[in-house]
């Protein structure tokens, strides 16, 4: 691997690392909560639908809102750029199989603690939008050949800076989501013939 795809020094990889944890963290606070205090709705741990099909609305779950589809795939195009940055050497393949594996985990904790539902939708847009990012950076690697990490690890910490920001200003704000109505089914009781 050359060293041009590798952030310039120990004090640029330890920063780029920091930068993705900070991003996680609000990645998972975006996705899981709409950037509201943590809860647990009342249906965990019920039995709850699940949408397996996708971008069409699939039995009490409507068909995804395309401005979320294209939030949802903004959101991750920064999870494949740190992956490509902080792991060079990894083909598409294994890069799919970890957005893959991140959204389900997403996905699943959403459905568990009833704080949203598990949509088949969510995890190909999500796994799009990171592939698109690590794509980017391929591109970003041609131009930039010698200094590809450094600008890019600058751009980042801008944009995560902006992101930051931009969710102080939105917890600040009197806009907030409420939480997701649970849909829950109906268990079979002895009263019913």
């Amino acid at each position: 691997m050359p060293e041009s795809n590798k952030p310039s020094s120990p004090r640029g990889r330890a920063l780029l690392v920091v930068l993705f944890v900070v991003y996680l963290v609000l990645l998972a606070w975006i996705v899981l909560w709409k950037l509201e205090v943590p809860w647990v709705g009342e249906a965990a741990l019920l039995p709850r639908p699940i949408k397996l099909i996708p971008f069409v609305p699939d039995g009490d779950a409507d068909a995804s809102a395309p401005l979320e589809v294209v939030f949802n795939f903004l959101l991750f195009i920064p999870f494949g750029l740190y992956l490509a940055l902080l792991a060079p050497s990894w083909k598409w393949f294994t890069v799919t199989g970890v957005l893959v594996g991140a959204s389900l985990v997403l996905e699943v904790v959403q459905h568990v603690l009833s704080i949203g539902s598990f949509d088949t939708t969510d995890v190909i847009v999500n796994t799009a939008g990171g592939l698109a990012g690590f794509g980017l950076l391929t591109v970003v690697r041609r131009r930039l050949p010698d200094r590809t990490a450094v600008v890019m690890t600058r751009v980042l910490a801008v944009a995560t800076a902006v992101g930051i920001l931009a969710v102080a200003i939105f917890v600040a704000s009197p806009l907030h989501y409420a939480p997701q109505r649970d849909v829950i089914f109906p268990s079979p009781t002895a009263e019913h013939p």
